[in-house]
């Protein structure tokens, strides 16, 4: 379904995979690929991230955030099936997928848009959430007059930001204290080489 955003474009299936592949697939992910917990520039600070982080994606790509570079492990078969069934849902081919694992409610992504130099213009940014859900909230960048937006992104859902949505809008999941279990994300998306 359409979420209706003003100076923005989001589409959003919270059922995208089944229950069933979407306990599979988290269960892989968990155990299968490379995790780490990354030093991230925040403000002019570094410190440990407050999740673990695993990035994949075609030979030789590169991706900057936060003060920190990674450069992509090959495609494991398990993430190339979840690339393909999210890039027809896009309309769009993606190069990479960076994901982070949320062990609880104390993880957490602060406010920021997918809008490095590398993504391009009007990037198209695929995010597939396995586990317990969580909230991902959305605020305007420069209208204080437009509602935040607000999702719960459930156990096999598919948000898909495009259009000039990163140019416009600042996504975030928050800490929590209620008690949940662990939500990895997947984000797909085109860099540039």
């Amino acid at each position: 379904m359409t979420i209706p955003v003003i100076d923005g474009d989001v589409v959003f299936d919270a059922a995208f995979f089944s229950a069933s592949d979407a306990d599979r697939l988290l269960a892989s992910l968990v155990s299968s690929l490379l995790w780490e917990q990354h030093l991230v520039r925040v403000y002019g600070h570094t410190h440990p991230a407050p999740r673990l982080s695993a990035w994949y994606g075609d030979e030789g790509v590169r991706y900057t955030y936060s003060g920190l570079t990674l450069e992509a492990r090959p495609w494991t078969p398990e993430l190339q099936n979840i690339r393909s069934q999210v890039e027809a849902a896009a309309g769009v081919s993606f190069n990479t997928v960076l994901l982070n694992q949320y062990r609880d409610g104390k993880d957490s992504m602060g406010w920021h848009s997918d809008d490095e130099p590398e993504l391009g213009t009007n990037p198209v940014i695929a995010s597939v959430s396995f586990g317990d859900a969580r909230r991902f909230i959305m605020r305007h960048k420069t209208r204080d007059d437009i509602d935040r937006v607000e999702l719960a992104l459930g156990h096999g859902s598919v948000l898909i930001m495009r259009g000039a949505t990163q140019h416009n809008w600042q996504h975030h999941v928050p800490r929590t204290t209620r008690l949940v279990g662990t939500r990895v994300n997947l984000t797909f998306r085109l860099v540039s080489r």
